[in-house]
């Protein structure tokens, strides 16, 4: 179990490391073209890993058509997270997608009969991460807006 929370941890990381980039490319080049890129790269990566023999190439040709979403849902997370990931903020950002993430997961799992907690303590769950939000929001320091009242006092 210790091996597996360990990768999720380092996708994470991975994943907010992608972000970051993204978010800058989608500056210069907009989030499309972020997108783009990020795929493109992706596509490049996953192709030397399976020319090198690290998993056997399968065209799903009788896939359902539900299977082939997941690439355009991936899609368009990276170029609204690209798009989005500059005006808000890497760690906004990140809390906002974790709380839809977990959000989705809680109705997934409830749909699927797989869970085995109470609604209360995933909903919990996902007020905490909003909760941290809001306490990221409040705890920025406005200098600007503090000087001049600084400066009236003296």
């Amino acid at each position: 179990m210790l091996y597996f929370m360990t990768l999720a941890l380092i996708n994470g990381l991975c994943i907010g490391g992608s972000r970051a980039i993204n978010g800058k490319l989608a500056q210069h080049q907009g989030a499309l073209a972020a997108s783009l890129w990020n795929h493109l790269g992706g596509f490049v990566f996953l192709s030397l890993l399976l020319g090198c023999g690290a998993a056997a190439l399968h065209l799903p040709q009788h896939a359902p058509w539900p299977a082939w979403c997941g690439g355009v849902i991936g899609a368009g997370f990276v170029a609204l997270n690209s798009f989005v990931l500059p005006r808000l903020g890497t760690l906004k950002t990140a809390l906002l997608v974790i709380a839809g993430q977990m959000l989705t997961g809680v109705l997934l799992d409830r749909l699927a009969g797989q869970s085995h907690q109470s609604a209360v303590v995933q909903l919990a769950g996902i007020a905490l991460i909003t909760l941290g939000l809001y306490v990221s929001k409040r705890g920025q320091a406005k200098p600007a807006a503090a000087a001049p009242a600084l400066r009236a006092t003296r």
